[in-house]
């Protein structure tokens, strides 16, 4: 059906061809300022624990929320895809977006502000497999990799100054300005789109086994609601209730594998992990992921409360590395084309060891240009594992497992993110209370030296992680695609 469709598309755009930009630049304009959010609040975070009157634990679910959501959504949206039109689902997905940043930007305590994000989040998660799919059948496979590479850019580039944009903002306005100035660029976004999108994908609509898709809601749900409380309360996570739900999280994931290895139509098709380059390079994935999302809130966290940096200066401080991330990953794609993955993951991954590490002894004397430079070589290091493993690990796939080796890997890059924020926020803010135990009127110095110590704790957990992804690189060959489809 779809080697049918392929062929059949080309046709219809390249009589309307003048119509193709307009097509890309709403969803492009749409997508980047979706997956934008991701990070947009992170500098953000400081002033919103003071206005919101929560603690560092209950605001990470911001991000984690709305990472949670997208990466629930995604293997979904397999199913989505081909129940609705393209127009219809990303004209739906732009609407429920700009309804989210509608009810952030007016929300009157955190909870509003929560379901804003989530709203938001169940809108991006949409966004991304359909922005992928148009560009699919938009482009002829020999125009295909500029296009995608424009896509990748974006996808990389706009979480990356999230950050930055949200300092600068949030010093010169207030925090409801960074939803406020997104409200007209998704109003264009929909407007475009509904003038120039066409319907490019068919509907076939498949049966949706109900069962599955609540599994993996239970599941990714359980893991990263239980590593988010980890940090919270007493016990930490040796708590009841984080014990329970940890469990519930991964008996459900066991339970949605097995059920997707018995159904002729599985939702996602984990066969694909019997290809060990795949496997290798998923989790490789995964631990990087966890080490970006969660150091892009950490930093700025450490730069306001710990050296009393502005909000704006802790967002420019992540700029250069954002930026280097965001240009640097086609440009690794290339490089993986000519060298294979070894001679880019191996010092990558040691580059990030190496990083992690001397983030374990930040401290007051530790300087703004330090931190700079650290977090740039992080993002160097992230550029030439993500790009380069994304792609060795799929080149090992069969053809028919193409969209879920995509699907999976998407699903937990976003699950990655969650779980990480979530993770090293529970680790920083168990560090800070085994820190301040016993201080019943703590004074801002102990406090600073208790986020101090918090943040070491993260770094130094963050190390361990980044130890582990360096031994994994060490075992990854270059694949080789498999003779039969």
């Amino acid at each position: 059906m779809h080697s049918v469709q392929t062929q059949e598309q080309p046709t219809s755009h390249q009589e309307e061809n003048v119509k193709v930009l307009p097509i890309m630049m709403s969803l492009i304009i749409g997508a980047f300022f979706a997956i934008l959010n991701e990070t947009l609040l992170t500098v953000a975070f400081t002033d919103l624990i003071k206005e919101l009157q929560v603690s560092a634990a209950t605001i990470q679910w911001l991000s984690t929320g709305f990472l949670l959501v997208v990466g629930i959504l995604i293997p979904v949206s397999a199913l989505i895809i081909q129940w609705f039109t393209t127009r219809q689902i990303f004209l739906g997905a732009m609407i429920l977006f700009t309804i989210g940043t509608i009810i952030c930007g007016f929300s009157p305590n955190f909870s509003f502000l929560l379901f804003g994000r989530i709203i938001q989040a169940a809108g991006t998660g949409l966004l991304i497999p359909v922005l992928m799919n148009t560009v699919l059948v938009l482009y002829p496979p020999e125009k295909r990799g500029g296009a995608m590479g424009m896509i990748g850019l974006v996808i990389m580039f706009a979480p990356a100054i999230g950050p930055t944009i949200s300092g600068v903002i949030v010093e010169s306005l207030n925090w409801r300005w960074l939803f406020y100035i997104v409200i007209p660029m998704a109003l264009l976004s929909i407007l475009f789109a509904s003038i120039y999108l066409k319907n490019v994908t068919p509907v076939t609509k498949p049966k949706v086994d109900i069962i599955s898709i609540i599994l993996s809601t239970l599941g990714f749900g359980g893991i990263v609601f239980g590593f988010s409380f980890g940090g919270e309360g007493e016990g930490g996570f040796l708590s009841f209730s984080v014990i329970v739900t940890l469990l519930v999280g991964v008996i459900s994931l066991i339970l949605f594998v097995v059920r997707q290895l018995k159904l002729p139509e599985p939702v996602l098709d984990v066969r694909a992990f019997k290809s060990p380059m795949f496997a290798l390079t998923t989790v490789l994935i995964i631990i990087m992921m966890m080490t970006m999302f969660s150091t892009m809130i950490i930093i700025p966290m450490f730069l306001q409360g710990g050296l009393a940096l502005s909000a704006y200066v802790a967002g420019l401080a992540l700029l250069p590395g954002g930026i280097l991330n965001g240009f640097l990953s086609p440009i690794s794609g290339r490089l993986f084309d000519k060298f294979g993955p070894r001679s880019l993951i191996i010092p990558g991954s040691a580059l990030v060891v190496v990083v992690m590490w001397m983030f374990t002894n930040v401290s007051h004397a530790t300087s703004l240009i330090t931190f700079i430079t650290l977090h740039t070589l992080l993002m160097i290091g992230i550029a030439l594992v993500m790009t380069p493993g994304q792609t060795n690990g799929l080149n090992q796939l069969p053809r028919k497992y193409y969209p879920h080796g995509t699907a999976i890997i998407n699903t937990l890059v976003q699950i990655g993110g969650a779980v990480g924020i979530a993770f090293f926020i529970s680790i920083m803010t168990a560090g800070q209370l085994a820190y301040l135990d016993g201080a019943t009127d703590p004074t801002p110095a102990q406090q600073s030296e208790a986020l101090i110590s918090g943040v070491q704790a993260a770094f130094s957990v963050g190390l361990i992680f980044a130890i582990i992804g360096f031994v994994i690189t060490l075992f990854i060959t270059r694949s080789v695609p498999p003779t039969e489809a």
